[in-house]
């Protein structure tokens, strides 16, 4: 998880202020790989490994309020995945962002069910994150520890840069977004909006 891509020079600036700007972390818009399938355990993975190199499914338009906080963002970062870069180029519509691996999705490798178990990526998503979550099951790649310790580098990088008195943005992936709020919260941050994990939602955070 060391390399990273950058699109832009997206480095905080070097003014300060007493009070933090916010920290709003957003997911990506939807991808373009229909969920409307049944797999076995052998075809979700396969379906994991094509939605994490496709983009966004053509035709989307980013929603006003996120577009808004882009906007007044004095940072904007994405993930190395091309679904996350394509979500930031259509908010930023030009702007400087950097891109980079830390803000990347955990994996989801699914328990090795038999063949004749078949279920939607939904719920396949569900049990491969259960099994990762609680029980370790990893084949591995990335362990639920290693994800977390990721998630508070990156709460760390993120604090840094608001603490320039600028608004921080992070288009990023449901799962560790929700991992790096609570790195946040563990560090005094509040959600003061929240939309939940849909595509294209976001969670404002801001310091007391």
């Amino acid at each position: 998880m060391a390399e990273s891509l950058t699109v832009e020079s997206a480095a905080p600036s070097a003014s300060s202020s007493e009070r933090p700007g916010a920290i709003i972390l957003a997911r990506h818009g939807e991808p373009a790989l229909s969920r409307r399938v049944w797999l076995n355990a052998k075809g979700y993975r396969q379906f994991w490994a094509t939605y994490e190199v496709l983009g966004l499914l053509p035709g989307q338009t980013p929603p006003d309020a996120l577009c808004g906080f882009v906007a007044g963002a004095g940072v904007v970062y994405s993930s190395t995945r091309q679904r996350s870069i394509e979500t930031a180029i259509a908010l930023t519509q030009g702007r400087d962002f950097a891109s980079e691996a830390l803000f990347v999705e955990a994996p989801l490798p699914p328990p090795n069910l038999p063949d004749f178990i078949k279920m939607r990526p939904s719920y396949w998503g569900f049990l491969a994150r259960v099994c990762w979550w609680f029980f370790n099951h990893h084949e591995g790649q990335e362990t639920r520890r290693q994800a977390e310790g990721r998630a508070e580098a990156a709460a760390d990088r993120l604090i840094a840069a608001a603490g320039q008195g600028q608004d921080v943005v992070v288009l990023a992936h449901g799962f560790f977004n929700f991992m790096m709020g609570r790195a946040l919260r563990r560090r005094g941050w509040r959600i003061v909006v929240s939309q939940g994990y849909k595509y294209w939602s976001m969670r404002r955070f801001e310091h007391p």
